[in-house]
């Protein structure tokens, strides 16, 4: 008998040929130690099972592959199938099984499975972990030096001229940890005040990114139309024909115009005005997209008008 099973991360779908290619039974499985043994003992009421086809070795059939290499079964690598085979038998997991066993027994699947269970497995995880510290690192040191190109004039002069290692020592010596914390604090103060304004959908993370596009000097927007265009909702006017439009503008801060979408996600969730107001709109036939793109637009005009009452001074 040839095995063949098609792998996904909860759940294997397993296939039973015999060598003239008769499907002889088909299954599924939990991807769990006890779902492999299961599987192999029910594969193996069928006849003696010496061969098997399974889908991602290197992915979801991994585990799988090494428990039946364990069991001295040859495990070969299947491919899926072609876009033409699909097209001519159709799609399913139990066809995607079955395909596996008969690509052992053509031939056409002839890569065996590595067992990973050695010293190369071993290197490949330390390679794996070596590869994203760097990376990690690189990143760290880009954003270093991308904040410093806003920092003071001395101060970047200062560090322009240092190699990474020393620009990281001099840094560190830099930290006031009790003025960075005062910092930290004052921040989440004021994003928790904006949570607790009583808007809808607005948590502390939601209420940082808005507050980062705002800046610690919101005068600067003469009102709540160029926070708006500020955070990329602002309508844009498109016209085809006699067709007059608006549609989503794409330009903007892209962080904050990602707060405003979640505030409006959450408010369609939970928040009984919003849910009439989609309703009643998709009753006067707008589209989905319209629909949010005002909601996010109603969303900036309340953020805006509650971040500068927060503000010390005058009010208007």
């Amino acid at each position: 008998m040839v095995l063949g099973v098609d792998t996904h991360r909860d759940v294997h779908v397993a296939a039973v040929l015999s060598v003239m290619g008769t499907v002889l039974a088909t299954d599924q499985f939990p991807a769990t130690a006890a779902g492999y043994r299961d599987l192999l003992k029910w594969a193996r009421k069928s006849g003696a099972v010496r061969r098997a086809g399974v889908e991602g070795t290197g992915s979801y059939g991994a585990s799988l592959s090494r428990y039946l290499l364990t069991q001295d079964i040859d495990v070969f690598d299947v491919n899926r199938m072609h876009r033409a085979d699909r097209r001519r038998r159709g799609k399913s997991d139990p066809l995607d099984a079955q395909n596996a066993a008969r690509a052992v027994l053509s031939g056409r699947a002839r890569a065996r499975a590595k067992s990973g269970d050695g010293p190369v497995q071993i290197a490949r995880m330390y390679k794996l972990t070596k590869a994203s510290a760097v990376k990690a690192r690189t990143q760290a040191i880009n954003q270093l030096k991308a904040v410093l190109i806003t920092a003071d004039p001395a101060l970047r002069e200062e560090l322009a001229g240092l190699g990474n290692a020393e620009l990281f020592r001099t840094c560190a010596r830099f930290t006031d940890v009790s003025s960075l914390e005062e910092v930290g604090e004052e921040s989440v103060l004021q994003a928790t005040r904006i949570t607790l304004g009583l808007l809808v959908g607005i948590g502390p993370d939601t209420a940082v990114a808005l507050l980062i596009t705002v800046g610690d000097n919101p005068e600067r927007l003469d009102s709540e139309a160029s926070f708006a265009a500020l955070c990329g909702v602002s309508p844009v006017e498109r016209s085809s024909g006699r067709r007059q439009y608006r549609r989503l503008n794409r330009g903007g801060d892209r962080q904050a115009n990602a707060a405003l979408h979640r505030i409006v996600f959450t408010r369609l969730r939970v928040d009984p005005r919003t849910q009439d107001y989609y309703e009643r709109r998709i009753k006067e036939g707008k589209a989905r997209r319209e629909i949010v793109r005002c909601l996010k637009r109603y969303a900036a005009r309340e953020v805006f008008h509650l971040v500068r009452w927060l503000q010390p001074g005058p009010r208007s």
